[in-house]
């Protein structure tokens, strides 16, 4: 375990020589199609992932692949434009790696978004969904393995893994918005593949109502490091077997481009309320 905490220094203190001193106060992983909202940060400093000591490096299209920094709502962020997966042949431990080099930078304070497909018959999509929960059936852990007692505890609650305040302030900043926002629970799949017909019939037996292949491995990481965290899903097609029709990535970035508006405007308020 030395060896991580040696790595996550290493890239803690790369990037603060890029970014100086001044503490960030939130940490945000947007998901594919939702990269945009980095652009809205002032004072924008930018790092390659592949210029960061141990970081992976994102392959997937859509995925800019590099951590901006920066002012939004006049709190210090720093916002991940692209983030690793599972599928892409990483380690559970290196698509958490960037959530634990957060922390060693003092961030307790996570916002964790993703494209996700929709189980839950009454979404569409275009609609944004606050996770709530979230099921993971794949044996797979980011904590597997020996423990890191720096870090957290061996055994450790997921029981409020999402933040009831954080989500509170979602759902007043939505209403505000005048903004409906679905709320459900997030099923992890290990992809590439979409989900079949049966996998979608299993997951909706199951509690789920949006379906991905990212998210929880971060919220898993960062439950282990007791940070705050809250999730938010944009349900970009609805999952397989429900309509008609072939599931595809362009849909899902088409769909993300036309919500990215909605979404910029929902974590602005966001951030701008962020109990710190």
């Amino acid at each position: 375990m030395e060896n991580l905490n040696e790595k996550m220094q290493e890239a803690a203190m790369y990037i603060t020589s890029r970014i100086g001193d001044e503490p960030v106060l939130v940490g945000m992983v947007l998901g594919s199609g939702l990269g945009d909202l980095a652009e809205q940060l002032e004072k924008r400093i930018y790092i390659s992932y592949k210029d960061i000591p141990f970081f992976p490096v994102s392959t997937v299209f859509g995925h800019k692949g590099r951590l901006v920094v920066g002012i939004l709502e006049g709190k210090r962020v720093m916002c991940m434009q692209g983030r690793f997966h599972y599928y892409e042949g990483y380690g559970m431990d290196q698509v958490v790696f960037p959530i634990q080099v957060m922390h060693a930078m003092g961030i307790d304070n996570l916002l964790v978004t993703n494209a996700a497909g929709g189980v839950n018959t009454s979404f569409k999509p275009g609609d944004l969904m606050l996770i709530t929960d979230h099921i993971k059936l794949i044996a797979d852990s980011p904590m597997r393995g020996p423990n890191n007692d720096k870090l957290g505890s061996r055994f450790f609650d997921m029981t409020n893994t999402y933040d009831k305040t954080l989500m509170d302030i979602a759902r007043k900043e939505a209403a505000s918005l005048s903004l409906k926002v679905q709320e459900g629970v997030y099923m992890f799949f290990s992809g590439p593949s979409y989900e079949t017909p049966a996998e979608i019939r299993v997951a909706r037996t199951l509690g789920s109502d949006a379906v991905g292949m990212s998210t929880v491995p971060e919220a898993i990481a960062a439950s282990h490091m007791r940070m705050k965290v809250l999730g938010i899903s944009c349900i970009t097609n609805m999952a397989a077997g429900i309509l008609d029709q072939p599931l595809s990535h362009e849909e899902v970035m088409e769909t993300s481009e036309k919500v990215k508006t909605e979404f910029a405007s929902l974590i602005r308020g966001i951030t701008r309320s962020w109990p710190l």
